[in-house]
């Protein structure tokens, strides 16, 4: 039986948006046994998928960073016995890593750091749009199916209910120039919470802080810091409606058809990490010659005036929330 890895040990979302290269290589490789390396904490998006064989996680920034935990992690990779990997994270330290790791057939990205050290190099087609398209590059096909092109992310059956009245605010991001005001966030879950709902904040440890901020003297629960990567994956899933950033959350609400607004400050959706295949819609402000100012956003406005953040009307993301609960 043919032994597969599929890599990508980047960002929460990206994970969520490597999803569908599972399938393709699955209808690829009939019969194969795939496995994913990914990061601990992304390990729960991929875990449940029924065709994925086990995990393999890459504490990369922990207990096997530097070079001594690149060869750590290539000895763990080593004795899988492997005998083909598809890349798509296209860091030269992830290169290092396969070629270390005795895997006879390596594919990655042409646009890889040191991609001389891969078997295979494919082209990433970067006018395919979305990062959904881009990622499948890596095991391209004549035709891309709407199935191929689904969002892979299984969560164990749960004995709850959906609750369906419940709305769900993200206001975080790792990156500050792509959070939206979280008064702005706290004015629309007020005007939500009128219509009967009950609003849940989701955030990271790290953004309990903010997460406080949008909540203060309201009734929304706060779950931020609270919750397991399953937990948050959960309340997006079973939510009536999710607001968030340009963020993680933005993704799961994608891959669970959760209705999304999706606020984007620094960033733009022409980037390829908009909603995907869900009831979605974009709140953003057009027109700022200083957006947008980076791929991924930063930790600071460039220009000192955060314009694509506080020109962002509470009472704009409103009435696309309404709109989408009305459908």
């Amino acid at each position: 039986m043919q032994k597969i890895l599929l890599v990508q040990t980047s960002f929460l979302g990206d994970v969520v948006l490597s999803t569908p290269v599972i399938r393709r290589i699955h209808d690829l490789h009939p019969g194969a046994e795939l496995w994913v390396m990914t990061t601990p904490l992304a390990a729960p998006i991929v875990e449940a998928d029924p065709l994925v064989k086990g995990v393999i996680t890459y504490d990369k920034r922990g207990d096997n960073s530097g070079l001594f935990g690149i060869f750590r992690q290539a000895q763990s990779i080593r004795s899988h016995g492997f005998d083909l990997c598809y890349s798509l994270h296209r860091s030269g330290r992830t290169s290092i890593l396969l070629a270390l790791s005795g895997i006879p057939s390596r594919i990655g990205f042409a646009e890889s750091r040191l991609s001389f050290l891969y078997t295979e190099n494919r082209k990433r087609d970067i006018r395919a749009g979305h990062d959904v398209l881009r990622n499948l590059s890596l095991v391209p096909c004549q035709e891309i199916s709407d199935q191929d092109a689904e969002l892979r992310v299984y969560l164990p059956q749960q004995d709850s209910p959906q609750v369906e009245s419940t709305i769900v605010l993200a206001p975080g991001s790792v990156w500050r120039t792509k959070q939206w005001r979280p008064d702005g966030f706290r004015e629309v879950g007020l005007e939500l919470s009128k219509l009967g709902h009950k609003i849940v904040v989701v955030g990271a440890k790290s953004e309990r802080a903010l997460c406080e901020d949008v909540c203060k003297e309201t009734n929304f629960i706060n779950r931020a810091g609270e919750t397991t990567i399953k937990e948050m994956m959960q309340i997006i899933k079973n939510a009536a409606l999710l607001v968030c950033n340009d963020s993680f959350p933005l993704h799961l609400g994608s891959a669970f058809k959760t209705p999304t607004v999706a606020v984007f400050c620094a960033t733009v959706p022409e980037f390829g990490f908009g909603p995907w295949k869900n009831k979605s819609a974009i709140v953003e402000v057009k027109g700022l010659s200083c957006r947008p100012c980076g791929r991924h956003g930063g930790h600071s406005c460039p220009t000192g005036t955060e314009l694509c953040m506080k020109n962002i009307t509470a009472a704009q993301v409103y009435k696309n929330c309404r709109e989408l609960l009305n459908k």
